[in-house]
């Protein structure tokens, strides 16, 4: 069985993580394939860059890419990010050769910001694609024919996939090698770099933080405000409304139109992150938790953390929580 060439572009200003992470993996699963009797295969992986040699991070961490820039790459080409990919959007010359490469190439992927120069090559265009929290608007906003998703490790589309930000490429990488050898060998290959779980690519960014921009100055603004400060307290449309002086249907429309989002799902995102905070450092158990950030019940905190951790409170918690909030 002949070795699947993966290439991992390479240029100034990197994120390395992007880069070491999925070179982890696929370089890995070739170990695991010989261990059980398949000598020669799992993957052929190369760094590449325009200008072969050192190549500086955004960290400064030096990569050496020894490799060219192949003509007509065939197999998996990986795109990392960085604050470099999103400055090479003007590029012309590695735009071009990510267009080529998507055209070549069995399957195209982007991690982190690296959707950014996808988007510019016009790979994206009428597709959705991930990419980090932090940067979802920018992208968004740069390329309007992008549809941008937020929430997710990873999305495929046919051949080309993206993931989002930093670490997430190594939940894109395992799930190419499920794809590739089965996910016995992908179950295998995250047992060895200690992951926590193989995620599904619909699982939101994990454990991410509450990131939403406030709403301007005004009774929007007051309802964010007042979630956030009690996200204990009845925060249901009505009561919210009439804290803050506006009609329900008035409030519901503004938020929404403010804030991206509508007040029952800023209520739970709020909320959830209430509740990681409490498991990580005190000693309280799931449903203690669930009624301190308002759930109600402990079910309902577990749905609302299946949706928006992708995993459950007590599994989050035995994972995340400190020595102390395991006492």
């Amino acid at each position: 069985m002949a070795k699947h060439p993966v290439w991992i572009l390479c240029f100034d200003g990197i994120q390395p993580l992007d880069v070491v992470g999925p070179h982890e993996v696929f370089a890995g699963v070739g170990t695991i394939l010989a261990e059980r009797g398949v000598a020669g295969a799992g993957y052929d992986v190369r760094l590449v860059a325009a200008t072969p040699g050192p190549i500086r991070s955004e960290s400064g961490l030096a990569l050496v890419a020894p490799d060219a820039l192949p003509l007509d790459p065939s197999g998996t080409v990986v795109v990392p990010g960085g604050a470099g990919a999103r400055h090479s959007v003007g590029d012309d010359a590695l735009v071009g050769w990510v267009r080529q490469a998507a055209a070549s190439a069995d399957r195209i992927t982007s991690v982190c910001t690296g959707s950014f120069l996808l988007a510019a090559a016009g790979v994206l265009d009428g597709l959705g694609a991930t990419t980090h929290w932090a940067r979802a608007q920018q992208l968004a906003d740069d390329f309007p024919a992008v549809d941008v998703q937020v929430d997710p490790l990873y999305v495929r589309q046919g051949k080309v996939w993206t993931s989002a930000g930093v670490t997430a490429g190594i939940d894109l990488a395992l799930a190419i090698v499920e794809e590739d050898h089965g996910a016995e060998v992908a179950h295998i290959a995250a047992r060895w770099l200690v992951m926590f779980v193989r995620r599904p690519g619909g699982q939101s960014q994990f454990a991410g933080p509450v990131w939403t921009a406030p709403a301007p100055p005004g009774p929007v603004r007051a309802a964010q405000e007042l979630i956030e400060a009690e996200p204990e307290a009845d925060h249901r449309i009505p009561a919210l409304a009439s804290r803050v002086g506006m009609s329900p249907r008035h409030l519901s429309r503004e938020f929404t139109r403010l804030v991206g989002i509508s007040p029952g799902r800023y209520v739970e995102q709020v909320r959830v992150e209430h509740a990681r905070r409490l498991l990580e450092t005190e000693p309280v158990t799931v449903a203690a938790a669930a009624s301190r950030c308002g759930f109600g019940s402990a079910e309902t905190m577990r749905l609302a953390f299946l949706r928006r951790v992708g995993a459950p409170p007590d599994h989050y918690r035995h994972r995340f929580a400190t020595s102390d909030a395991l006492t």
